[in-house]
């Protein structure tokens, strides 16, 4: 079955954490603390693979994690930063937060393309050795890396679609026009995923897509209609193939009409997309029935040229009426990105405090203090004092007291409760 949506849990490495270690070695006395820092979590990329078509891969394994930095050693020996997790996916892929549905990344480019940032190694106790605190005993764990819910979705990339009930011709054409060498038979549904071939015109070429048959209900999700209308939303030009032979039994107007209702129903915007409009199979269309389509076509003002894929008559004009249309067209449409991520860490310093008084206590809200704390050693004094610096620095003691604290009252941060003691 063709898949082009799926959804992935990423967690990004954790950072090693720092070493607490000092120098020993004979003859030398007083060595010092030589405390390596740890190593930094894997990263997490997304990168465009234009050997891919489907999202498929993801069906069979949801959770992806990069792996952990090392520790720190000692002789200041800094652990081995992990390896960046890198995921292959096809170009054009739309990578969403699931929760919010916002745009986190548009895989288009070559570049490979950052969703979850690895932990930082944490320092070892030879980053905090001052003149007064000359034996430290404590040392930072390695930060948590990013993780997220996320959904990935196909868009192709493509500078032409060609859209049209199925069994019209459109691989037929396809193949004929481009290198590419898509599955073609005499039944409905011979494609079921979308393919792609690059149609060359003198030194210039673009990227034609096949997009799978249409069925009426498909703006609505009959069939797997918005899995393939989804890709048509890229597609610069629109090649509106119509069977003009009546080959299938059925009206060309009608058929004509029924797709643009479904184009315009997904999307107002692909409703408005330039079209060129093709009638196909004239080889075996009689005279009577492709005048009637003719006819609708001028009365309507539409693009329309006739053409027969399978003896490729017309199909070099169609070619080079397409590369004319799309010089003068914008390039294709690219997604920019609307999430914001949760700021982690750096200079902001923000705290709130709350009086829990169900259960007695002072509620300290600051992730960037929650951090300090579980990186610091309370059983040792050195890292404790530490900590409690850096809880005066921020200010929040002085607006404890501005909220008339009393001696006893039972602080709360995160998981950890305190005494206040003046």
């Amino acid at each position: 079955m063709f898949i082009d949506k799926a959804r992935i849990l990423l967690k990004a490495g954790r950072g090693g954490d720092g070493a607490v270690s000092f120098h020993r070695e004979k003859y030398v006395a007083n060595g010092g603390p030589d405390g390596g820092d740890g190593g930094d979590g894997g990263s997490i990329y997304l990168v465009a693979d234009d050997h891919l078509s489907t999202l498929t891969d993801y069906k069979y394994r949801r959770k992806y994690e990069a792996d952990s930095g090392e520790n720190g050693r000692g002789n200041r020996c800094r652990g081995k930063s992990a390896d960046d997790l890198i995921l292959k996916v096809p170009r054009g892929t739309i990578v969403r937060e699931h929760e919010s549905g916002k745009i986190m990344a548009d895989i288009s480019g070559d570049e490979p393309v950052l969703i979850c940032k690895g932990g930082r190694g944490g320092f070892g106790n030879a980053k905090f050795a001052t003149p007064t605190r000359q034996i430290p005993r404590f040392a930072k764990t390695g930060t948590q890396g990013e993780s997220y819910d996320i959904s990935l979705e196909l868009k192709l990339i493509a500078d032409v679609g060609f859209a049209g009930f199925p069994n019209v011709g459109k691989s037929t054409l396809l193949s004929v026009i481009s290198n590419a060498r898509p599955k073609i038979a005499n039944y409905h549904f011979t494609t079921l995923t979308p393919n792609l071939g690059v149609v060359r015109v003198g030194d210039t070429s673009f990227v034609a897509a096949d997009i799978p048959g249409l069925i009426e209900g498909a703006s609505k999700g009959i069939g797997l209609g918005h899995d393939f209308l989804r890709h048509i939303e890229r597609c610069r030009l629109i090649v509106h193939v119509v069977d003009v032979s009546g080959s299938e039994g059925r009206d060309p107007v009608e058929d004509f009409e029924q797709i643009n209702r479904e184009l315009s129903e997904f999307s107002e915007e692909l409703g408005s997309r330039r079209q060129i409009v093709v009638g196909n199979k004239i080889d075996i269309a009689d005279s009577d029935m492709r005048e009637y389509f003719a006819s609708y076509a001028k009365e309507h003002d539409l693009d329309y040229m006739e053409i027969s894929a399978a003896t490729t008559d017309g199909t070099r004009e169609l070619v080079n009426h397409c590369a004319e249309i799309l010089a003068d067209m914008p390039p294709v449409k690219v997604y920019e990105p609307d999430f914001v991520k949760p700021e982690r860490g750096g200079r902001n310093r923000d705290f709130e405090i709350n009086r829990d008084d169900d259960n007695d206590e002072w509620v300290i809200e600051a992730p960037w203090l929650e951090r300090i704390l579980m990186q610091s050693n309370v059983d040792d004094y050195e890292s404790l004092m530490y900590f409690q610096n850096a809880l005066a620095d921020s200010g929040i003691l002085d607006r404890l007291v501005e909220l008339e604290v009393q001696e006893g009252d039972t602080i709360r941060i995160g998981d950890y409760q305190f005494d206040y003691i003046t």
